[in-house]
């Protein structure tokens, strides 16, 4: 009896998907939990796993198509049944009569021609034997191992360039048109839609990373070995001193819907991860009530999901705030466009070491700029200047982060 394999139940906010991926073929063999397909949505891409043993019998959607919630993929047919109909499954006669059985290896090969060939890391079965009937003798052996060790090593063949970036010639007028993954079209979409429906402006501050940079230095090995290997990276300052600048003005942590304004007394902070499939914001709920080790840990869980493809739809739902760095590409400066139905963006940057006046002394001190990105609506100037200020003045004193001032 065929079992059916079928789209997973999508969340309300996704409305179909696209196949991207067959992971089987027909008349290949399936185990229970094996991956068989992917489902590409509009945020993240979904597994489909084997509910058994058997042979993929039948491909109803093919790579590219569109399917709904639930939808028929392909099915599952019994293991006996569907190898038996593979073609691969029958082997001629006559080359099976002729291949030598594991009874018959003791016949064509002794003992101390197959001890040398283990040895020399060549399989018995590959020697030619000179000997009566064919008999792989000793000399045989130690002539095969001596052929090995005197060839040349193969030279490796450099790696396939990716199907979405591909490698010309110079000089080559050649051009590769690919489809645009659901995923970026619509990152694409909601970035356009950004900027036709908000007054988006951005606003600018540096901050003085010194202070950062000496507790992290000072403390890294130590707060790594006390919470299990969790490193101790800037982002995890930026999202608590983040977190206590919304605490002080609602309105940045705000969203508009429709004719109302919605003010959220929690901050969920979406985090921005570049993956191969494109940008995606997986959120860290209750950010507030978080410490920094919490913090590091919840990004680096994403940033594995996003390099694996294992970020879920509840991962990424949600977020009333989001950071994106920049910096860890060497961006100097960038305006970055804020996540609707959010009211702003906070965008890191690369740390320079640069002059500085200080006291009437000129000094080099490590400097970021931030620039924050926002909806002009609901955000006054005022408040947003006062909360980008905010946020340098608890990264350059982070001491003021443990005293709530």
């Amino acid at each position: 009896m065929a079992i059916e394999i079928k789209a997973p139940t999508f969340p309300e906010s996704v409305a179909d998907g696209t196949v991207a991926t067959w992971h089987k073929k027909p008349g290949d063999a399936v185990k229970r939990d094996d991956l068989i397909v992917d489902i590409e949505t509009d945020k993240v891409v979904l597994e489909v796993l084997a509910e058994a043993d058997g042979v993929l019998a039948e491909i109803v959607k093919n790579e590219g198509d569109t399917v709904l919630s639930g939808e028929l993929l392909g099915k599952l047919g019994a293991a006996g049944a569907a190898v038996a109909a593979a073609p691969v499954a029958a082997a001629p006669v006559a080359a099976s009569a002729a291949a030598p059985t594991a009874a018959d290896d003791d016949a064509i090969l002794s003992p101390a021609a197959r001890k040398i060939a283990e040895e020399g890391g060549i399989d018995p079965n590959s020697i030619t034997g000179t000997g009566k009937g064919g008999r792989v003798t000793k000399e045989d052996a130690v002539a095969a191992v001596a052929a090995k060790k005197a060839a040349p090593a193969p030279v490796a063949k450099p790696a396939a360039p990716a199907a979405d970036a591909p490698v010309f010639a110079v000089g080559d007028r050649v051009e590769k048109r690919v489809p645009m993954t659901r995923l970026r079209a619509k990152v694409a979409e909601r970035l356009v839609e950004a900027q036709s429906s908000m007054a988006m402006l951005t606003t600018f501050n540096e901050v003085d990373m010194t202070e950062v940079m000496a507790l992290r230095s000072k403390y890294k090995d130590l707060f790594e070995k006390t919470h299990n290997g969790v490193r101790l990276g800037f982002m995890s300052f930026f999202v608590k001193a983040a977190t206590e600048a919304l605490k002080r003005f609602p309105a940045v942590n705000a969203s508009i819907d429709g004719t109302d304004i919605v003010y959220h007394g929690y901050s969920d902070i979406g985090v921005a991860v570049s993956s191969d499939r494109g940008l995606v914001v997986p959120v860290l709920r209750n950010a507030e009530l978080m410490s920094l080790a919490e913090i590091e840990n919840g990004i680096a869980t994403f940033g594995k999901k996003a390099r694996d493809g294992k970020l879920s739809i509840d991962d990424m739902t949600g977020g009333t705030f989001t950071i994106t760095n920049g910096g860890t590409f060497g961006s100097m400066m960038s305006t970055p466009i804020v996540n609707p139905p959010q009211a702003a963006i906070l965008g890191m940057h690369n740390i320079l070491q640069r002059p500085m006046a200080i006291n009437g002394q000129v000094v080099i001190r490590p400097m970021m700029y931030l620039a924050l990105s926002y909806d002009h609506r609901l955000i006054d100037g005022k408040e947003a200047v006062s909360f980008l200020v905010t946020i340098k003045n608890l990264l350059e004193d982070p001491a003021r982060l443990l005293l709530d001032i």
